[in-house]
């Protein structure tokens, strides 16, 4: 096979794109959903507005759209966007952490672990789909 086929070969249509993207959406929300259950349950106040479906759906929904819209242009302009994302990803996962620290008044050490025990499911769910859906080879 010649490099043009190959890369031909890795490329995928908007459809399966934007079903890979929904997929991700789709297993990290019913992954948060598990973790705000299991916080409620482990002592997180009932009225802590992240744990609440509309919340924690509507926040990984931006994130995995605003990912893959980065992955996409990362995949695009980078010499080399595997060994740009293997340091990237882990960072901006990082800082999303910040605004939730803010949060332990309100919701407790339950309720903020279960946050960013979210960001992180959420990032593997999204990277693992971008990397079926968005291969950077």
């Amino acid at each position: 096979m010649s490099v043009t086929s190959e890369a031909v070969a890795s490329r995928r249509g908007p459809l399966v794109v934007a079903g890979g993207v929904l997929a991700a959406i789709v297993v990290a929300s019913l992954a948060d959903a598990v973790l705000a259950l299991l916080a409620l349950a482990v002592g997180a106040p009932d009225d802590f507005q992240p744990l609440m479906p509309g919340s924690y759906i509507f926040l990984t929904t931006v994130g995995v759209v605003a990912g893959a819209i980065g992955w996409a242009i990362i995949r695009k302009v980078s010499k080399d966007p595997e060994a740009l994302l293997r340091w990237l990803v882990p960072t901006v996962v990082g800082v999303s952490f910040v605004p939730d620290f803010l949060l332990f008044g309100e919701g407790g050490a339950a309720g903020v672990v279960a946050l960013l025990l979210m960001h992180i499911v959420v990032a593997v769910v999204a990277v693992f789909a971008y990397r079926k859906v968005m291969p950077l080879s």
